[in-house]
C-alpha cells in the first residue's frame, strides 16, 4: 500500500475519535494529549539522544515521560498558574536529579538537562495550551478551528507543492517543501479558517481573526520544519513508526505545537 494511501486511512480512522474527545472535552480530552505528549516526548528523546544509533535513555530525561504528560493533565482543571507551576516543579525535579546523580558520580551534562527542559517547553506546554482552551467559552469550536487550520494548511501545502512546486523553501533543513506549497498551504488555512469562523465563530472580528490565520498559517509550517531540523541534526529520518502514512506521533502534531500557543494568546488575550 502507498505512503499517501495509508496516510488517508489512518487520518480517517482516528478522525472520529478525535472529534469525540475534542466535543466531550474534560478529563477524556486531556488523556489524550497527555498520550500524545507522552508519545512525543519518547520520539523527541531519541532524535535530540541518540545521534542515530538508538534511544540513549538517561533518569533527567526519563523524568520527562512522567512530569510531561502530567503538566497536560493538570491543564484540565482550567488553571493556567497551576500549569506554569508544574512546569516550575519540573525544573526543580530535574535539577534535584541531576545534582544527585553528579555527587554519586554518575555522568551528567548540561546539555542532558537542556534536553529535558526544552522537551517539556516544546512539547508538554503547548498540548497542555489546547486543554486550557478547550475549557473556554466556545472552547470546542477553537480546538476544532486550531486543527483545521493545521492540517488543511500541511494537506494544502502537500498537494501544492507536489504539483506546482518549483523553488526550495528551506532546502538544508527540508530539501522537498517548496515556496510554491508554504503558500498553498498559507492560503488553505486562511481559506478554512474563514469558513469555519463564519459558519460556527460568527461574533468574531474580521480584522482581528484575519490576524489570527496569518499567524497560524506561518508559525505551524515553522513548527513543522523545526522538527525537521531537530531530525537532521539526529540523523532521523521519521520521529517513529506509530502511524502508518504519517511516521511517528510527532510528525502529525509538529505544525500543531507551535501553532497552539498562537491560538492561546488570541483566545485568552485578543479577542
Amino acid at each position: 500500500m502507498s505512503t499517501h494511501r495509508q496516510r488517508w486511512i489512518t487520518g480517517l480512522l482516528l478522525l472520529p475519535a478525535v472529534i469525540g474527545l475534542i466535543g466531550t472535552g474534560g478529563l477524556p480530552l486531556a488523556l489524550l494529549a497527555a498520550l500524545a505528549c507522552g508519545l512525543s516526548l519518547f520520539e523527541y528523546l531519541r532524535i535530540v539522544g541518540s545521534r542515530g544509533t538508538g534511544v540513549s535513555m538517561d533518569l533527567v530525561s526519563g523524568l520527562l515521560l512522567v512530569t510531561g504528560p502530567a503538566i497536560v493533565i493538570l491543564a484540565n482543571w482550567g488553571e493556567p498558574g497551576l500549569v506554569a507551576a508544574a512546569m516550575g516543579f519540573n525544573l526543580v525535579l530535574a535539577g534535584i536529579l541531576a545534582t544527585v546523580t553528579f555527587a554519586v558520580g554518575g555522568t551528567i551534562s548540561v546539555d542532558t538537562i537542556a534536553r529535558q527542559i526544552l522537551g517539556s517547553v516544546y512539547l508538554a506546554l503547548p498540548l497542555a495550551l489546547i486543554v486550557l482552551i478547550r475549557q473556554e467559552p466556545h472552547g470546542a469550536a477553537w480546538v476544532f478551528w486550531l486543527l483545521l487550520m493545521v492540517f488543511c494548511g500541511d494537506i494544502g501545502a502537500f498537494y501544492t507543492g507536489a504539483y506546482l512546486g518549483r523553488h526550495k523553501l528551506c532546502p538544508t533543513v527540508s530539501p522537498k517543501k517548496t515556496i510554491e506549497g508554504a503558500l498553498g498551504g498559507l492560503g488553505a488555512s486562511v481559506f478554512i479558517g474563514a469558513l469555519f469562523k463564519a459558519l460556527f465563530l460568527p461574533h468574531l472580528p474580521w480584522d482581528t481573526t484575519l490576524a489570527l490565520f496569518l499567524a497560524i498559517g506561518v508559525t505551524a509550517p515553522l513548527g513543522d520544519l523545526f522538527e525537521s531540523m531537530l531530525k537532521r541534526v539526529g540523523h532521523i529520518k521519521d520521529s517513529g513508526v506509530i502511524l502508518p502514512g504519517h511516521g511517528g506521533m510527532l510528525d502529525r502534531i509538529d505544525a500543531l505545537i507551535f501553532a497552539a500557543p498562537v491560538a492561546y494568546l488570541f483566545n485568552t488575550f485578543i479577542f
